[in-house]
């Protein structure tokens, strides 16, 4: 990859022939390419250039957050951008761990990889969803897959949803949440990894489900931040959560444009910085758990995850995952019930939840806990909270 002085970027810098590396007892067949994230100053100097020349629309004043993100709040962040923020120390950060890219039916994968030193480790995939990235996931890292208790240990894989970040713009249709999950199965066998466990939050979960109803014989565990499915005929759903208490119908009004037009809305994302950080920053703010008065989030935490859609230029191609699952909405939920043993951590400030009866209809339900905090994003709000639920639910499964 070329260096830092411009030309491609974010593309592997060296390229090796993996195929006689062994992981467990499973030699891999197939190569993996060796990543690390380098973004050319090129790049960077762009961005400062487009926030300095940032042309922002005026705003009623006293309107708050009633017509979405308030003008001074992205003016605060795009202050901190130029002034403060040094995505170096978050690149430098992302490149502690092992990272990979491959292919699989044309699309680019990206991946951490993170081998546990203790013996007795589980393999275990950690998704993220939208507008999140890899980056959700560094508070974690450490702590799963290095733990006191060699008895809580994880091999991690930790991919980038196709679309999305390092993994790249898609190029095709048809990467729907069925599809992406038969994808990660690939990439477990290319790792050797026989008997993984599963776990994610938003377009994670759903893609989590349907790794555990394509493989149950390969998954032991199913663990999710989020569950949302749907009630039996005739029966009402869980009462709506305080987010779509306070939200009501323009909590929706991002799913509504992602789903129909994420061509049109990825102009500004992948063109504005300024638009790009305040259409996901704004849902930092609003699907956080804000029960303690303040925002659990830092500015290095929701600008590192927009940098991520920035550096890829993944805005729009993010988005049309919204308009996959609307021409396949088969993938939201399993064809047949899911007898993988399932773990649902139901966290206060998460978005929508289901009746625990009305999950077991499509999950072998074993595992389900109420947190007294956190939100949308447990691994990066509450971290102590999400590393102990996901260990207590793996622990009967190894």
């Amino acid at each position: 990859m070329p260096g830092r002085g411009g030309g491609s970027h974010l593309w592997p810098d060296r390229r090796r022939d993996l195929s006689s590396v062994v992981f467990g007892s499973i030699a891999r067949v197939t190569a993996l390419d060796p990543f690390r994230v380098d973004v050319p100053d090129d790049v960077l100097t762009d961005l400062a250039e487009r926030l300095r020349r940032a042309r922002l629309p005026n705003a009623i004043p006293g309107i708050g957050w009633e017509q979405g993100l308030p003008a001074e709040v992205l003016q605060e962040i795009i202050r901190y951008w130029l002034d403060s923020y040094d995505w170096r120390v978050h690149e430098a950060r992302l490149n502690r761990y092992e990272q990979f890219t491959t292919t699989v039916e044309g699309q680019r994968f990206h991946f951490l990889h993170i081998r546990s030193r203790h013996a007795s480790a589980v393999p275990l995939f950690l998704t993220h969803g939208w507008p999140g990235s890899v980056v959700e996931f560094l508070d974690v890292l450490d702590a799963l897959s290095d733990p006191a208790d060699p008895a809580d240990a994880f091999h991690l894989v930790v991919p980038s949803l196709p679309g999305y970040g390092f993994s790249g713009p898609t190029t095709q249709a048809g990467w729907n949440p069925r599809r992406i999950a038969a994808a990660f199965g690939e990439i477990a066998d290319r790792l050797g990894y026989q008997r993984y466990g599963v776990q994610g939050g938003d377009w994670g979960a759903i893609v989590s489900y349907n790794m555990a109803e394509l493989r149950p014989e390969r998954v032991l565990g199913l663990h999710v931040n989020l569950m949302n499915v749907p009630p039996p005929s005739g029966e009402a759903a869980a009462p709506p959560t305080a987010w779509a208490r306070r939200m009501g119908r323009a909590g929706g009004g991002y799913d509504l444009i992602q789903g129909t037009r994420p061509q049109t809305i990825g102009y500004l994302l992948d063109d504005s910085p300024a638009g790009l950080a305040a259409w996901i920053i704004e849902k930092f703010y609003e699907w956080t758990d804000r029960s303690g008065g303040s925002l659990v989030l830092t500015e290095d935490q929701m600008l590192t995850n927009v940098m991520v859609y920035w550096v890829t230029r993944t805005g729009a191609s993010s988005a049309r995952l919204y308009w996959e699952r609307r021409q396949a909405p088969e993938t939201m939920v399993p064809r047949r019930r899911v007898l993988v043993p399932t773990g649902v951590a139901n966290y206060p400030g998460e978005l929508v939840r289901s009746l625990r009866p009305h999950a077991e209809r499509f999950f072998n339900i074993v595992h389900w806990s109420e947190l007294s905090r956190g939100g949308h994003f447990p691994a990066m709000e509450v971290p102590d909270l999400f590393v102990e639920d996901v260990r207590a639910f793996f622990r009967p499964l190894r």
